[in-house]
């Protein structure tokens, strides 16, 4: 971060090498927040905007009127007339040849919108502090490869040049050269119709060359391609992140440079020019989270990490399918599930015998007794001499009754 390095080296115009050392003012330790500045930006590019809306008239300037119903036509309204193509033909809507659009623009839509200003200066420090990190200007494609130090500081000496060719010069000694290069490259046509209006090519942003006194900066800088000039007094968030994307590359000369601590203050000390703002600062002092976690203060007081998994409702087993769940609700179920089995077992052994027996041809069954034999033959033949079964038509029950003469 940049605000590991409490002191940073002034470039000398001459030399190009460092000359002397100033403090890094607290802005550049502020929180960097790119959800913040790219929804500043997005609200506060709209204010540039123009009102623009078409014609209150068009599609309207006929005396059409819808022929009704009954004609086999459709019911829109109709140009009046004859002699000519135009007459017949539909008008005022949308879905007609010079009719008007759908919901015609009006000016009087909400073109601008209202930016908290303390959030403005929040997203102003925001970028700020972006512009002081080399791995952010880099991502965001400036060349700085060739730059000492960022943020790059230059002596007071580059406010009062006037001269667009000193200005490259002090450019090229400072390592700035090839951002302005790379503008140069990058230029090119426009896509679309803004090529008609004014607005023909376009180019990347190059360096933001930030001053305190105007001695002749602005206008040796202005026309070089990509580079831009700023007072400290009026930074705009709109040029220190274009496109609401933090890293601008920023060249501030030394006395722009201390006096940020003046109009955004400090983390004990608010600040003397904007009323009521105070230096946001970072909820977390060291954001990196794996050595926090890891660090021997918090690893010392933290529990052990649980092996088991969450534990969650236990399922709901049928006692009447799942034997232990029946044991813990009748521990007796075990000795009647064993009686069942050894009753089964015997069964099925029994009926094995039997079947085999039968196979075998031997009798099977219950044996009668001598007594049973004797009355059950006593029995038969009194059925047979109580029954009234005669005649011809009973021939077959007697032959089947065994009781032929």
């Amino acid at each position: 971060m940049a605000a590991a390095r409490p002191l940073v080296s002034v470039i000398s115009l001459e030399t190009g090498e460092a000359a002397e050392q100033s403090a890094l003012p607290a802005v550049f330790t502020a929180p960097i927040r790119p959800d913040l500045v790219r929804t500043v930006h997005t609200n506060m590019a709209k204010n540039a905007r123009q009102a623009y809306a078409v014609f209150y008239k068009a599609g309207h300037q006929t005396a059409a009127e819808s022929w009704g119903t009954g004609r086999a036509v459709s019911r829109i309204p109709r140009v009046p007339g004859g002699g000519t193509h135009r007459s017949g033909q539909g008008a005022f809507g949308n879905m007609c040849r010079g009719g008007r659009m759908f919901a015609p623009t009006k000016i009087w839509r909400r073109w601008h919108r209202k930016v908290n200003l303390n959030q403005k200066r929040y997203a102003t420090a925001s970028a700020l502090a972006a512009s002081a990190l080399p791995s952010l200007v880099l991502a965001r494609g400036h060349r700085i490869e060739e730059v000492p130090e960022v943020p790059l500081v230059v002596s007071d000496a580059i406010e009062s040049i006037t001269k667009t060719s000193k200005a490259l010069e002090c450019l090229k000694k400072i390592g700035g050269a090839a951002d302005v290069q790379k503008v140069k490259d990058s230029k090119a046509i426009r896509c679309g119709k803004g090529k008609l209006r004014n607005r023909r090519y376009v180019q990347r942003r190059g360096p933001l060359v930030i001053y305190a006194n105007d001695n002749g900066i602005s206008k040796a800088f202005r026309n070089i391609p990509g580079v831009e000039v700023a007072c400290v007094d009026r930074l705009n968030m709109m040029q220190l992140a274009p496109g609401g994307h933090l890293g601008r590359f920023c060249i501030w000369t030394k006395s722009a440079f201390e006096k940020l601590d003046t109009i955004f203050g400090t983390t004990t000390a608010p600040s003397e020019v904007k009323k009521g703002f105070t230096m946001p600062r970072s909820l977390m002092t060291n954001s990196d989270l794996n050595r926090l976690i890891n660090s021997d203060e918090i690893q010392s007081v933290v529990r052990p990490a649980k092996s088991s998994t969450g534990r969650h409702a236990p399922l709901k087993k049928n006692p009447l399918k799942n034997l232990g769940t029946m044991l813990k609700l009748n521990p007796y179920a075990k000795a009647c599930r064993r009686r069942e089995v050894l009753v089964s077992e015997a069964r099925s052994k029994a009926r094995a015998e039997k079947l085999a027996a039968l196979r075998s041809g031997k009798a099977v069954g219950p044996k009668k007794t001598p007594e049973a034999k004797k009355l059950a033959k006593k029995f038969y033949g009194q059925l047979i001499v109580d029954s009234e079964y005669q005649g011809a038509n009973y021939e077959v029950f007697d032959k089947w009754l065994g009781n032929e003469a």
